[in-house]
């Protein structure tokens, strides 16, 4: 019990640099609280001690903020950070060195009994408010990003984002200069995205970047050939694309109408 109670304490200190000296997270840490209590409501769990397991998990809900069911299984050096609304389920399993932020459920998408609720591998990283539902298996390396939503499985050291959740990958690096000479000339920048950040979004954008890359490129070749044939010479340029806008319908009424009396029949039919 104090070699785990150690190992938990020292993976504080690895992941959160707020942690200053072992009393204050002895002392101040909901998450390690949590962690702690929860062994022991497991192994009374395990005794079919069943309705005390609950009574001490709800005790620590109380005291914590964080509901782990006494039958979920945890790993090894699992770390809880600030842990207010963590949620982990009854059938819930969590590998070793996985981090939960606060606002995490761990849960299920089905009344039926049996396995029902995810399954972590190692170092899994789950981010705040994300939900991981079902009985889905989450990688080992895997990320999910704050406030996802994942109701399918995650490969190994993948990354999910968005809702529901979808799998990101990192942008290639042959890619990225076509994409910036095309986003350059069409005004934009691909949302901003980087190596760093992927984004599904993104990813999308610059799917159609790669289509219009190859496409300019194709019109400048038969304008090429048409030019070799004909003679003709086609030096108009493209119109730039600017960016668009839509004017509220409350400046519309108000150059209408500057009293601001609305009731007239052109600000009906607007």
């Amino acid at each position: 019990m104090f070699s785990r109670l150690k190992e938990d304490i020292a993976c504080i200190f690895e992941r959160d640099p707020a942690a200053r000296n072992t009393f204050e997270v002895l002392t101040t840490y909901p998450g390690l609280h949590a962690v702690v209590v929860h062994r022991m409501t497991h192994w009374l769990w395990g005794c079919r001690l069943h309705w005390l397991a609950r009574a001490l998990s709800y005790i620590s809900r109380w005291i914590t903020g964080v509901e782990i069911h006494p039958g979920a299984v945890l790993g090894r050096r699992f770390f809880i950070d600030h842990g207010m609304g963590v949620v982990i389920g009854e059938t819930a399993i969590i590998g070793d060195d996985c981090t939960l932020y606060h606002g995490v459920t761990l849960g299920g998408t089905s009344w039926e009994t049996g396995k029902r609720h995810p399954t972590l591998g190692n170092n899994v990283v789950v981010g705040a408010g994300a939900k991981v539902l079902g009985p889905i298996l989450i990688g080992d390396g895997a990320r999910i990003g704050s406030n996802a939503v994942v109701v399918k499985p995650v490969p190994e050291g993948a990354t999910a984002i968005g809702v529901p959740g979808r799998l990101v990958e990192p942008m290639k690096q042959g890619d990225d200069n076509r994409r910036k000479e095309i986003a350059s000339k069409m005004g934009f920048d691909a949302y901003g995205a980087t190596q760093d950040a992927p984004d599904p979004v993104a990813h999308a954008i610059n799917c159609m970047l790669d289509h219009i890359h190859v496409m300019d490129k194709r019109m400048q070749s038969m304008c090429e050939a048409i030019k070799q044939v004909s003679g003709e010479q086609m030096e108009a340029e493209l119109p730039s694309l600017d960016s668009c806008e839509i004017a509220s319908t409350a400046e519309e009424l108000s150059k209408l109408d500057p009293k601001g009396d609305n009731t007239s029949d052109d600000a009906d039919a607007l």
